[in-house]
């Protein structure tokens, strides 16, 4: 096998989806979304048990719950008058541990 093989796959990609991929990196970058995620990593909460864990405003913690909803890396369920959230699937969870581990590995942890 080529060892460049993944290159020639990798230019079959095509640029629509490679912008798509870089957007969709973005909603990545920001502390609270992160910690949003990690907090949600194989579970389900509550915008308030979000916000208490996070110690910050429930309205904070909704904004970027709304941004993660709109990349479609939460999902909400309604409750009565609570709304609950978890990963959309278990592609989000696998991105973060991933670059998780990828971190650690550099930092020698």
């Amino acid at each position: 096998m080529n060892k460049c093989s993944y290159i020639e796959k990798s230019s079959e990609i095509s640029m629509d989806v490679l912008f798509e991929l870089s957007e969709f990196f973005k909603f990545f970058g920001d502390t609270t979304r992160i910690r949003i995620i990690q907090i949600l990593l194989g579970k389900e909460e509550s915008v308030c048990e979000i916000a208490e864990q996070l110690n910050l405003e429930q309205s904070v913690v909704s904004h970027q719950l709304r941004i993660l909803r709109t990349a479609n890396l939460v999902k909400p369920r309604r409750e009565g008058r609570k709304i609950f959230y978890s990963l959309d699937d278990e592609h989000i969870g696998l991105i973060f541990n991933t670059g998780l581990a990828h971190i650690l590995h550099k930092k020698g942890e």
